[in-house]
């Protein structure tokens, strides 16, 4: 039998914290959760600005509104599904179940994919409205960071998206060379023999061929 399965050791091993922290698919996730923060905490601390005299606050991104919404949303989300996965990380080694394994593979390969193309999209698109922003302002360094950010994110994010394609093909080569899954494997047969029972020892000795024998007699007076 396999020793893993989609990257993991079968369940029942100690947790160790330290191996877990060393692993490239850790070490990303938190940079990407890091990111995440700087980017949404900057637009939401410094990402908004009002002229003198006026109340009514404006995006930093050509008053672009929509721009920091955007940001916003994208890091928010991106940070709550960071720690949602890093915890399933850890708890990953102790799921017996295969399908469950897989389940929790493949949500991190899509949600990895569709993050990684929204980040994209944000950058290109504080980008672009960073561009076209003709005020100058003393908060200039905070929009490059949110936008510089937004591009380590798309990067990071792309990273973990491999690496989750590259553990859910390794769970199906070795589900290909015979894993199977110790809480619901009913394909083998059921034993030929009681636990515990000589070795050889195949049938109960009570057949129907011996209990037939000597059937009831009639006594003779």
């Amino acid at each position: 039998m396999e020793t893993s399965a989609y990257g993991a050791s079968l369940a029942g091993g100690a947790f160790d914290f330290w191996s877990f922290l060393k692993r490239p698919q850790t070490v990303v996730r938190l940079l990407s959760w890091l990111f995440s923060i700087v980017v949404f905490a900057t637009i939401l601390s410094e990402g908004y600005m009002n002229e003198e005299h006026v109340d009514v606050t404006k995006c930093m991104f050509n008053q672009n509104d929509s721009a920091c919404s955007y940001g916003i949303g994208i890091g928010i989300l991106a940070f709550l599904a960071c720690v949602v996965f890093i915890v399933l990380d850890a708890y990953f080694p102790q799921i017996s179940n295969a399908n469950d394994r897989k389940y929790i593979v493949l949500g991190d390969l899509g949600f990895s994919g569709v993050w990684t193309f929204l980040w994209f999209v944000c950058f290109c698109f504080l980008a672009n409205q960073w561009s076209h922003t003709t005020r100058s302002a003393v908060i200039a360094d905070a929009a490059r960071a949110v936008v510089a950010f937004s591009f380590f994110s798309t990067a990071t994010w792309a990273m973990l998206t491999v690496l989750a394609f590259r553990r859910y093909r390794q769970g199906m080569d070795e589900v290909g060379l015979g894993y199977n899954d110790p809480a619901g494997d009913h394909t083998s047969p059921y034993p030929s023999a009681y636990a515990g029972a000589p070795e050889g020892y195949q049938q109960s000795p009570f057949t129907a061929s011996s209990a037939g024998q000597g059937g009831y007699q009639p006594p003779a007076y």
